[in-house]
């Protein structure tokens, strides 16, 4: 058959009809746009970034902030102050009662003595633990001593000659009692704790005045800060939180040039390193996305051809073209969802209705290509669908559109009414719901977690809402493209469809003959791998012309005379081969789908009407007249069987006639019967313009030689029953 349907070229023009689709859809989530924009000059677009992308100048900014919210670091050093106190009063206690040495001696070696102890005890100190500490710290200690050091007044020195044994036994054990417990607190500022003494003093147990004044002046003395600046700790904290402080990224989406915003040179060279400037050439993205699309067309193409049968396309134009716009509703479908999904809340991803997809190929077209596009849909979800930083692919979003998809098919794909869909389209609430909780549990997330029970919310809402639009699109598919889905089959083989009720009311024999086709028909054709519901459906359906006329067609002949016994044959043979011509026109009124249309005009093909035209010769001859006619005036007026659906019933009608016309059939006739009525059609050419093979052939003849002894199996005379009928009337 000719026509754009059958043409390569057309069937060619789709396939890459379909690879720009994909293209299209997959481009702006794989492909950065270019943009022509000079610095100093506005931009007449606003530009978002491609794909997450490191802020350098907002990580330095983040950098020095983290660096400047250190505090200066302080060491505390454990001077022992107390320590060098003893030593002081030690030294006093050993001076005071030597009387060699007299008053004015002692005061004067006081005066110069004590004077140099703290900063002799820092240099000690210093000198033994200068591996321990780091040198700066040392030496902020030795300067920050120096700074708060404590000048002891002249009159003190003179209280501390005179000072008893008794005296300097009382003051010795308060007196280090008072700087161990201000020293063991970390002192930042010798001053602050040198006020403390006074009332540490005050409270003692120490009576005598000039005891308490002594005692007062050498702790503040000998108090030093032992909290000192550490430089180097501090820069390695700034250090630390610098590399500690996360990059900035300028997140997919974002924008990073307003509309109308002159262009400054940082700008440009930030569009530049992103390569989004059109003087960048760099068509690797363009041409990965391309290669992309067309190896998904490819998938296709190279599947359907090797379903296909010898050299003949598996599917016509028509169908390609439903198979290009399911493609399309699915990614519009997706892309939808996808604009209103952020990277905040990818979940929403889960609401696409991924599986409306392969349930309309699965309904419409066939099974086995649904699952090759469910694969292609759970790639596309995880490109479409995806808000990750930095990755193509989101493969939770495949994982779960293919289990949706494929339990969707398993629930549909024998689905036999209408309510299927919404079942299928549950089954895929409950597994989209499952593949998320799976996901969920794999990541190691709580189930009980805000964020988990969202996602398998959307997920269960997008059964629902998948089919809730297969409903809706398989009614438009099924009318535009003539689709004869095997739900709409199933609706049309209701016996009480308006045609088939007039059939049965009006023709009950023609009905019961049709009711028989579908049987033989329907197995036959499953034998070969054609469409038994259709050819069912269409036998119930061929002869619906008989309706105009229907005392003219003997099984509708019970208990009244057979009126071509009184007419020309030639109108006889008009009346005949009106009735699929007749059906066609009733089947258009009730808008019967074409493919049943199709059987109805084709199941006779061209066929001989050889009894009305020997009738007519008969006459020709017994009138003494010439005939005026040929035998292509006695051939239906076709068109031949284009579909082995078609050529199918056609053979079952008259099979089932001609057994019917059997008063007690046997085995042998009715095989015999089958073979000579395959023959005579083959014969007379009615399968050129068909795909049925010789082969297919031999199976549809053994198919309804089996049907026929089971429909008609109490009339049948099998060997054995005729060899005992023989031997008794030999006997009798």
């Amino acid at each position: 058959m000719t026509g754009w349907k059958y043409s390569a070229m057309a069937r060619f023009l789709l396939f890459l009809f379909l690879t720009l689709v994909f293209y299209v859809s997959l481009a702006p989530n794989l492909v950065p746009e270019k943009y022509d924009i000079k610095v100093g000059m506005p931009s007449d677009k606003q530009i978002l970034a491609p794909a997450q992308i490191p802020n350098n100048k907002a990580t330095l900014k983040a950098q020095e902030e983290a660096a400047e919210r250190i505090q200066p670091i302080y060491t505390f050093v454990s001077l022992r102050n107390d320590n060098l106190l003893d030593t002081i009063i030690t030294r006093i206690e050993t001076l005071n009662q030597d009387d060699s040495i007299s008053f004015s001696e002692k005061v004067e070696i006081y005066r110069k003595d004590i004077p140099g102890r703290v900063e002799q005890f820092i240099t000690n100190f210093i000198s033994v633990n200068r591996n321990k500490y780091p040198d700066k710290l040392l030496d902020e200690m030795r300067q920050k001593v120096t700074e708060q050091s404590y000048q002891i007044p002249e009159e003190t020195f003179i209280k501390i000659a005179r000072l008893t044994q008794d005296d300097i036994s009382q003051l010795k054990p308060v007196a280090i009692d008072i700087v161990s417990k201000l020293m063991n607190d970390q002192v930042l500022d010798a001053h602050t704790a040198r006020s403390k003494v006074a009332e540490a003093v005050n409270t003692s147990s120490l009576t005598k005045r000039a005891t308490r004044e002594v005692v007062q002046e050498l702790a503040r003395f000998v108090i030093t800060a032992n909290k000192f600046y550490d430089e180097e700790a501090t820069k390695e904290a700034k250090v630390q939180a610098r590399e500690n402080t996360p990059p900035v990224y300028i997140k997919q989406g974002d924008v990073l040039v307003h509309k109308g915003e002159v262009i400054t040179q940082e700008t440009y060279a930030l569009l530049n390193e992103l390569e989004l400037l059109k003087s960048d050439v760099n068509y690797w993205p363009q041409l990965g996305v391309t290669l992309m699309s067309a190896l998904f067309s490819l998938a296709l193409y190279m599947y359907i051809r090797y379903t296909s049968a010898g050299t003949v396309f598996k599917y016509h134009n028509a169908q390609l073209l439903m198979l290009v716009l399911i493609f399309l509703l699915n990614i519009v479908a997706m892309h939808i969802v996808g604009f209103v999904q952020t990277e905040e809340a990818p979940y929403i991803g889960y609401l696409a209705p991924v599986a409306m997809g392969v349930m309309l190929v699965t309904l419409l077209l066939d099974m086995s290509l649904a699952f090759v596009c469910a694969i292609i849909f759970g790639i596309l979800a995880s490109i479409i669908l995806n808000v990750q930083q930095g990755g193509i692919f989101d493969f939770q979003f495949g994982f779960v559109a293919v289990v949706v998809c494929f339990a969707s098919i398993f629930v549909i794909h024998k689905a036999s009414q209408r309510s299927m869909i919404l079942k299928a389209g549950i089954m895929a609430c409950l597994f989209g719901a499952l593949a998320v909780v799976t996901l969920v549990m794999l990541n190691g997330e709580p189930l009980g977690k805000i964020e988990t029970l969202y996602a398998a919310g959307y997920a269960f809402v997008s059964g629902l809402l998948t089919a809730v639009l297969v409903l809706g699109l398989m009614p438009f598919f099924e009318i535009t493209f003539g689709i004869l889905s095997a739900l709409k089959l199933v609706e049309l083989a209701n016996p009480n469809h308006p045609l088939l009720r007039k059939l049965l009311t009006e023709t009950p024999g023609t009905y019961h003959h049709s009711v028989m086709v579908g049987n033989l028909s329907e197995a036959a054709a499953e034998a070969i791998g054609a469409d038994g519901l259709l050819c069912r459906v269409g036998s119930f359906y061929h002869d619906i012309g008989k309706t105009k006329r229907p005392s003219y067609f003997i099984e509708n002949q019970t208990n009244i005379e057979n009126p071509h016994d009184s007419i020309e044959p030639q109108l006889s043979k008009s009346i005949i081969v009106a009735h699929p011509r007749d059906g066609v026109e009733m089947l258009k009124d009730y808008k019967i789908p074409k493919p049943i249309r199709d059987i109805a005009e084709q199941h006779h093909g061209t066929t001989f009407l050889k009894y009305f035209y020997y009738k007519a010769l008969k006459q020709a001859e017994e009138q003494g007249i010439e005939p005026d006619f040929t035998e292509d005036d006695y051939r239906y007026p076709g068109p031949k069987a284009q579909s082995k659906e078609a050529a199918i019933v056609g053979i079952a009608d008259c099979v089932e006639a001609a057994v019917r016309s059997l008063r007690n059939p046997t085995v042998d006739q009715i095989e015999s019967m089958i073979s000579k009525i395959i023959k005579d059609r083959l014969e007379d050419q009615q399968y050129n313009e068909c795909d049925l093979t010789m082969k297919e052939l031999d199976v549809v003849a053994k198919s309804l030689k089996e049907t026929v002894m089971g429909i008609f199996h109490s009339r049948i005379e099998y060997p054995e029953e005729v060899k005992l009928k023989a031997k008794g009337a030999d006997e009798s």
